[in-house]
């Protein structure tokens, strides 16, 4: 009798623990738009992590990007999310004029991927040259708290401006921006994007433009995670020479409960499949384990650490 108990407690704690030994984990991908960079890479990402992952399920998500992607992060919605570097230092922060109510001390960082270029655009008739040029004139700035709209206000305040000095402002998407330009109804845009956007090479080649330059200078006052970057000659249609900007920093980002393992295996195998990130977008081909542990406003995810000293990026 003693036996058959025994036997039977040894049977229950064995089936108890099997379900841990082969426990499966979720990783979820925050993206963005599925028309945007983030949603291509975020799916190529989430094949790789369910390939090469042991008892690992993914599931990729399309998303408004950066500032809702941080915001699922910190309440446990995802275990890897896509984000713009200045959104990542609101975020951590808790800078409500960006769309934080608190600061987000769950994320930690998987490591910095490609840039953002800041390309402003103006219609060659309004006569605008300068970051200067813009004071009393209309500029569409992006979605509201949009990752690209968070640019603006950061460029206009290195350049000593708010909104309050432009002549209107409008919150629009990139394609309807210049939808505007073409009618005459606006004068510029200011689009974070990369180069090259559809949006502009639309505009370029149905009407004169001029891009417009963000000096050094002007990048240098607001400081990581933007840095200056060079829109190369001829990316437009009328665009002659090399143009001075900003860019900005993306970055893949997790949150401090997902385990030191997870993150290790999640970081590595980015860093380690660069050549079907290339495959899924042209902005792939600008993700650089060099520079992957630099810059980030958030502290990296110890799981990453351990990569990147394994790496001889970290000592």
């Amino acid at each position: 009798m003693k036996r058959t108990i025994f036997g039977a407690a040894a049977a229950l704690a064995l089936a108890a623990s099997a379900p841990c030994a082969q426990a499966q984990s979720f990783i979820n991908v925050l993206t963005g738009g599925t028309s945007g960079v983030y949603y291509p890479l975020g799916v190529a990402i989430g094949k790789i992590y369910g390939d090469k992952i042991p008892n690992v399920k993914t599931q990729v998500q399309a998303t408004k990007a950066s500032v809702e992607n941080l915001i699922l992060l910190q309440q446990g919605r995802g275990e890897l999310a896509f984000t713009l570097g200045d959104s990542l230092k609101s975020a951590w922060n808790g800078e409500e004029e960006a769309g934080f109510k608190t600061k987000l001390d769950k994320l930690r960082t998987i490591g910095a991927i490609y840039p953002n270029y800041i390309q402003i655009v103006a219609t060659a008739d309004s006569g605008i040259k300068t970051l200067a040029d813009l004071k009393g004139k209309s500029l569409s700035v992006g979605a509201p708290k949009s990752g690209t709209e968070l640019n603006s206000r950061a460029i206009l305040a290195a350049a000593g401006m708010s909104y309050k000095d432009l002549g209107k402002v409008e919150y629009l998407p990139f394609a309807e921006s210049v939808d505007l330009m073409k009618n005459r109804q606006l004068a510029a845009t200011l689009q974070s994007a990369g180069l090259g956007v559809a949006s502009l090479k639309d505009l370029s080649t149905s009407s004169p433009i001029t891009v417009v330059s963000v000096p050094k200078e002007t990048v240098d006052k607001i400081g990581p995670p933007f840095v200056s970057a060079i829109i190369p000659a001829n990316t437009y249609s009328g665009q002659d020479k090399d143009v001075p900007t900003a860019a900005v920093i993306n970055y893949l980002v997790t949150s401090s409960a997902v385990s030191d393992d997870l993150a290790y295996q999640m970081t590595k195998l980015v860093y380690e499949s660069l050549p079907e990130l290339q495959n899924a977008h042209a902005a792939g081909k600008e993700i650089k384990l060099e520079t992957a542990a630099t810059g980030s406003p958030v502290p990296l995810h110890p799981g990453a650490i351990r990569y990147y000293k394994e790496k001889g990026l970290i000592k």
